[in-house]
């Protein structure tokens, strides 16, 4: 049964959007290049209404330890999303740092990019797999690309993954179809403009995921 994440959100009203709608897991980019940048101590408003009814996901990009503190006594998330270069000693660094679980974004063009999720299997606790951002890319997600996602069909990890990128209301069912996703994540797929979630929006995706898991 396919269970969702819906990640750049920025208000109390996005959120409580998402976990109404049954999303198992809410994400705040906390990233000063991201056009969904939450402030950590902002953070802990925004998210308020999730805590103790969905996941809570703090997505970083190379973040240091100072921000990573920052993080958790702003808003203390349950997971601790790696979307940057960080390597397997980052995410253990991270994880005995923070205390929260790890989700390890890797980006995907070709069946050749999937062979690093062996690797990471013993230092996250969840993989997602996002389409590679374009050449020249300033950050490394959000753009609403997507990847085939046939190069994930009949694929099996010993962890729990996320399909990612691109993903909307109208491609989710057949994504979740062709791939086998377990756990599907979006954001700029649910907004009305760049950064800003349309409730709508996150209602009809949510829909879509349930009825593709029935």
């Amino acid at each position: 049964m396919t269970k969702a994440k819906i990640c750049g959100l920025t208000t109390p009203a996005d959120v409580i959007a998402a976990v109404d709608g049954g999303a198992a897991y809410v994400g705040a980019v906390v990233f000063p290049k991201s056009p969904r940048h939450v402030d950590p101590v902002a953070a802990a408003e925004v998210f308020a209404a999730a805590r103790g009814r969905a996941g809570i996901v703090a997505v970083t990009v190379d973040a240091d330890d100072a921000l990573l503190d920052a993080i958790m006594a702003g808003f203390a998330p349950d997971l601790i999303q790696l979307h940057g270069h960080e390597d397997a000693a980052r995410a253990e660094a991270v994880r005995a740092r923070t205390g929260a679980g790890i989700i390890k974004a890797l980006p995907i063009r070709t069946a050749a990019d999937l062979d690093a999720a062996d690797a990471w299997e013993p230092f996250a606790d969840h993989l997602m797999f996002d389409a590679k951002p374009p050449e020249g890319a300033t950050r490394t997600g959000g753009f609403g690309l997507s990847f085939d996602w046939t190069l994930l069909a009949d694929r099996a990890w010993r962890r729990p993954w996320f399909l990612a990128g691109g993903l909307s209301p109208d491609n989710v069912g057949q994504a979740i179809r062709i791939s086998g996703a377990p756990l599907v994540d979006v954001s700029s797929g649910v907004e009305s403009a760049s950064g800003v979630k349309d409730a709508a929006l996150i209602a009809a995706f949510l829909e879509a995921v349930a009825s593709a898991r029935a």
